[in-house]
């Protein structure tokens, strides 16, 4: 069995044909800057962000939609962190608050059941953002409203599934070899959801946890599969992932939600990428079906390469200068994890 020093030798010393790959999860990029991965690699060995964080692809006109409730009468939203700094068109949920709009933070599903219960004369409105990782969440939400009979709580969706995405980015990104799968996702959805995408594609899709050492195993592998012309799906991630992933996660959210054609700030409209609730739910729907294609990024920024692997943030313009986490011109440099936010914080290299 091969060492971490030799995989840190081999991949030190790489000087192949050049080999990108795209670690979807943000909390990869994360891990990347903080294990110094870069330092450990050869130049020949690029690691590109992708579209994995579930804010910065956020429409702008579906933060509108949310400003607009937080601003009626009788209505609060309800939301994570992620979400409040965020602009839409024309604000954020943190400056319509500092208008009188009401928004309160999330910290569990079960808050938004108190809060309901609390206040019956509140209309509340939950911002349902995220991807797979945080998709049972509301659908927990909903199975323990209709337990309650709550009926003072409405979602607003913008849920989306990563498997489309990739897809996209497969169908229109030539330059991409591979993809660090991501972590989190796939403990819900299992590694087998990859294996079609190998076949059609032949990529390389790895699946790994965040330590240094995972990262490098994951490269590794990558670079083992490119060189001998062999692609097929790796879990590294044992663990916590398995070949079917979460079945009762899913069979929660394929209980409420179903899937429909949804727009990703930066990128446009992905078939089959976004998750709306039921039919028989749809009473429980604060209109999550608008038009949201508005995918203009403000002039200059360029979270659309960003997002696609075209770039890295410190290739934006923007970026460092007139863009910052206090500043934020594009969604990439809002959350903890965006791309250009974490870049920022990280000091802004390509290292």
């Amino acid at each position: 069995m091969i060492t971490l020093e030799q995989v840190i030798k081999e991949l030190g010393s790489y000087d192949g044909r050049p080999i990108k790959i795209m670690e979807v999860c943000g909390t990869h990029t994360s891990s990347i800057f903080k294990h110094g991965i870069r330092s450990l690699i050869s130049p020949k060995l690029e690691l590109i962000s992708g579209p994995g964080c579930p804010v910065c692809v956020t429409s702008a006109l579906y933060i509108d939609k949310l400003v607009e409730y937080s601003l009626m009468e009788k209505h609060c939203v309800l939301t994570f962190a992620d979400m409040l700094k965020v602009k839409g068109t024309t604000m954020s949920l943190t400056e319509a608050k500092a208008v009188g709009g009401k928004v309160r933070m999330l910290y569990s599903p079960l808050s938004a059941i108190k809060l309901a219960k609390e206040e019956p004369d509140t209309q509340f409105i939950i911002a349902a953002v995220g991807f797979e990782t945080t998709t049972p969440i509301y659908a927990l939400i909903m199975e323990e409203v209709i337990k309650s009979n709550i009926n003072n709580i409405r979602l607003l969706t913008s849920m989306k599934t990563i498997l489309p995405a990739l897809t996209y980015i497969c169908d229109n990104e030539k330059g991409i070899d591979a993809f660090l799968c991501p972590g989190h996702v796939s403990v819900i959805t299992g590694s087998r959801i990859y294996e079609e995408l190998v076949m059609k594609y032949q990529k390389p899709f790895v699946i790994a946890g965040f330590e240094g050492e995972h990262i490098l195993g994951a490269v590794y592998e990558i670079v083992q599969q490119i060189t001998e012309g062999s692609f097929h799906t790796k879990n590294l991630y044992p663990s916590v992932v398995s070949v079917e992933g979460n079945k009762k996660a899913q069979e929660l959210v394929e209980e409420y939600f179903e899937e429909v054609d949804d727009d990703w700030r930066e990128i446009g409209r992905i078939p089959s990428s976004g998750l709306r609730l039921r039919e028989k739910y749809h009473s429980y729907d604060a209109g999550s079906s608008f038009a949201a294609s508005q995918t203009d990024s403000p002039k200059g920024c360029r979270c659309r390469d960003v997002v696609l692997g075209r770039i890295h943030p410190v290739d934006c313009p923007l970026f460092h200068k007139v863009c910052t986490p206090m500043n934020a011109i594009g969604p990439c440099m809002v959350s903890t994890e965006g791309a250009c936010g974490i870049w920022y914080k990280n000091g802004g290299k390509n290292q």
